[in-house]
């Protein structure tokens, strides 16, 4: 009786579980992936620019803590690029990474996780608090500041479209009768029809159908003038099918910060250069930073991660052309007489680092 008094006078235990209210809990596994149906991630677009992500994190430069491992930083890029988000438990032996998780908030920050931990023997759940869980974001809005977007998301009507247009062609080019044609024969017996029907039934790139001629022509007249075969395979350039999957890709593209001249047959080295230049500056730079802020924040020590200098994104020849005038600006001030203390304020004018 005093069990069940107990129970009743005790407070009820309210949790924020993903976004804060049903609907998003329900969405939660569909959110891992893009779009409304899921399946976005399964083109070549999308991995092509996970893997641009991934790459370009496992060789990014870490400095200041050792747990950001090149495997580490390799899943948080591709966590980030498919779910929006990477949660990792700060353990004693390194960072562990989170399948699922519900947490509490205060305003509007996170304050208590609860964990599932990856297992080969099965999962295993537990509770830590906010400073102990490495929690990187891109994409979050006002609304839920502790929930990440993930870039296909925020673009589900594109990865919807490429989707749908893939599997669109791939069921063409599997079930449509590609190269078969409706040939005109002479009449003959029916049973030699129906033979000559079912020998071509089914076969892809030959005939299909067979059909007689004789009801098609006038008495006293040839049954086979005017007569030629008529072609089956579907005429896809009606549909706009090759302009609407370009232009699904290269939304594609964009939505993950890459240029879709990177992927164009014509590009040459300064476009790819332009390309990996864009990414890594607009791109992964910024979610580096991002996490490099929450690694400074939980490690308690100051943590800078650079992806710009180990992808080479930058002006490489430029910088030799500026760096060969100013040697030569140089010699010129020494030899003319020059102070190098007037030297030095004339490259910090020009904002130049010595």
């Amino acid at each position: 009786m005093f069990g069940w008094i107990k129970d009743r006078l005790r407070p009820v235990e309210e949790r924020s579980s993903g976004a804060g209210y049903t609907a998003q809990v329900m969405a939660a596994r569909d959110s891992y992936i893009s779009g409304q149906r899921g399946v976005a991630e399964l083109t070549a677009t999308v991995q092509s620019c996970v893997s641009l992500w991934e790459g370009g994190f496992a060789m990014a430069d870490v400095a200041g803590t050792g747990l950001l491992t090149r495997q580490t930083m390799a899943r948080i890029a591709r966590s980030a690029a498919l779910r929006g988000e990477a949660v990792y438990l700060i353990g004693d032996e390194g960072l562990v990474p989170v399948t699922d998780w519900d947490l509490t908030t205060r305003l509007g920050r996170p304050r208590a996780y609860r964990l599932s931990l990856p297992e080969a023997g099965g999962g295993r759940s537990l509770t830590a608090l906010a400073a102990e869980v490495l929690h990187l974001r891109i994409g979050s809005d006002a609304l839920t500041p502790w929930i990440g977007t993930a870039p296909l998301r925020r673009a589900s009507l594109t990865g919807a479209m490429l989707h749908a247009v893939e599997a669109a062609l791939a069921e063409t080019f599997e079930n449509a009768p590609l190269g078969s044609l409706i040939v005109p024969l002479p009449d003959t017996g029916s049973e030699d029809m129906a033979t000559m029907r079912s020998a071509f039934q089914g076969r892809r790139g030959s005939t299909v159908v067979v059909e007689g001629v004789a009801q098609a022509t006038a008495a006293g007249m040839n049954p086979q003038i005017g007569q030629k075969p008529d072609q089956l395979s579907p005429d896809l350039s009606k549909s706009m099918t090759a302009e609407t999957l370009a232009a699904a890709r290269e939304g594609i593209l964009m939505a993950y910060g890459v240029l879709p001249s990177l992927l164009n047959r014509a590009a040459t080295g300064p476009v790819v250069r332009e390309a990996q230049r864009q990414l890594a500056i607009w791109t992964l730079q910024p979610v580096a930073q991002l996490l490099a802020e929450e690694a400074s924040e939980k490690l308690g020590q100051p943590v800078e991660i650079d992806t710009i200098r180990p992808l080479q994104a930058f002006d490489a020849g430029g910088r030799a052309r500026a760096l060969s005038a100013i040697i030569k600006t140089l010699a010129e001030a020494k030899a003319a007489g020059i102070p190098p203390a007037d030297v030095s304020g004339a490259m910090r004018m020009v904002d130049w680092k010595e």
